[in-house]
């Protein structure tokens, strides 16, 4: 399941614009490549650390140890706005609010819960634009209680894959840091409970996003205290980004959404494939194993007669065996997006696939599939309520939009 500031005189339409790559001495390719905002909001201070806190304290006149008692205020008490920082004197407050600072928190437009316990949460940023976030609760054979949170680095996506639904609701721009981290803590929030896992599978790729994705991914294992080992960070495959990522050394999970065994399948599936070569990413995933030693996962979204068969499975199995051992692949069984072609395999399929894997010496698992009522798809409730995140929507969009769809 692939889940999920500027005021309004700033565009908010990005263009996407294409650069040549050369991937190898024959070829040279195209990528679509994300303008960036014209500037970051620097005062926002969500995202900050404890240094960087004491050192703001300090240049507004007040003694350190007031940076201290900001980062609980952010990121144990989850406080929203300056005005409720309590604790704090009020010539402090006043001083924040006068320089323009602010907390960087977003309000929940809608949450939708499913039968079985996943939230999605539609956070209204100060731009209007709609992000999504995913709630997944889960407890295990022993009691113990799992939160994963399930994160956006985008709004909408603009690798448009053909089976997901961000992508069929356009790209607007990319989130700043306080963005993502502010998505894991409105699922705390809203659960009570600490989030224990942290996913970058939500809306958008992070790789077109790499620097506030990385910025995010600190501040939530620093501050927020959430272990590296915890989080995953996803993606599609963007050219000269996973060397970058692997440069970094993070003890997080890299996930590769594959999605098929062979270059010509997976061209009329994920239309970026044209720009990045699968064996150009396999080199790319054997040599981020051997800078990091960190396994990477590859994401398999099975679709019904497309790339399920014990022949894809057996061909996958190939391609794994061919750039080394150690592979892991998480199996998806297609969730169900309104207007699209694809279909959900059924359970017999998706178990021959596995079990074809397995024979072969390959690790797989199928991921459970969560929040099928709740439009829990990537990208499926955010299209309800805003179909393109190109046109800002200033209404009250509360009182006009129709109820949330059931799928199953």
């Amino acid at each position: 399941m692939s889940l999920l500031h500027h005021t309004s005189s700033v565009p908010l339409a990005r263009a996407i614009r294409s650069r040549a790559l050369t991937i190898s001495s024959r070829a040279a390719v195209t990528f679509p490549s994300v303008k960036k905002l014209p500037h970051v909001d620097s005062h926002v201070l969500l995202g900050m650390s404890e240094l960087e806190l004491q050192q703001l304290a300090a240049d507004l006149g007040q003694e350190k140890y007031r940076g201290k008692q900001l980062h609980h205020l952010l990121y144990k008490r989850k406080v929203k706005d300056i005005e409720d920082f309590s604790n704090l004197p009020q010539a402090f407050r006043s001083n924040l609010r006068d320089a323009g600072w602010r907390v960087g928190r977003s309000p929940v437009h809608q949450a939708v819960t499913a039968a079985d316990g996943t939230v999605k949460l539609l956070l209204k940023l100060e731009d209007n634009r709609l992000v999504e976030t995913v709630g997944i609760p889960v407890k295990d054979d022993k009691g113990s209680a799992r939160l994963t949170a399930c994160v956006s680095s985008q709004v909408g996506c603009p690798l448009r894959c053909s089976f997901c639904a961000t992508g069929k609701g356009g790209f607007s721009r990319n989130l700043q840091r306080h963005e993502i981290i502010e998505q894991v803590l409105a699922i705390e929030e809203l659960f009570q409970q600490r989030v224990t896992n942290v996913v970058f599978m939500g809306m958008g790729e992070p790789m077109l996003n790499l620097k506030a994705v990385l910025e995010a991914h600190q501040c939530l294992n620093k501050d927020v205290q959430i272990g590296q080992r915890m989080m995953t960070i996803s993606t599609v495959g963007v050219p000269n980004t996973i060397k970058k990522l692997a440069s970094h050394k993070l003890q997080s999970t890299l996930a590769v959404s594959l999605h098929a065994p062979n270059q010509k399948l997976r061209e009329t599936i994920v239309p970026s494939a044209k720009s990045y070569p699968l064996h150009a990413i396999m080199k790319d995933c054997t040599d981020y194993f051997q800078e990091t030693s960190r396994r990477v996962t590859f994401e398999y979204t099975l679709l019904a007669g497309v790339n399920d068969t014990v022949e894809h499975a057996i061909e996958l199995a190939e391609l794994l065996h061919e750039w080394g051992r150690g592979y892991h692949v998480n199996l998806i069984p297609f969730n169900p997006i309104e207007g699209s072609e694809y279909r959900r395999p059924y359970r017999k399929a998706v178990a021959a696939f596995e079990a074809a894997l397995e024979s072969r010496k390959i690790t797989a698992s199928v991921r459970q599939t969560r929040g099928l009522d709740a439009s829990a798809a990537c990208g499926q409730l955010r299209n309800e309520f805003q179909k393109s995140p190109l046109v800002a929507d200033n209404s009250d969009s509360s009182q006009s939009q129709p109820d949330m769809p059931v799928l199953c």
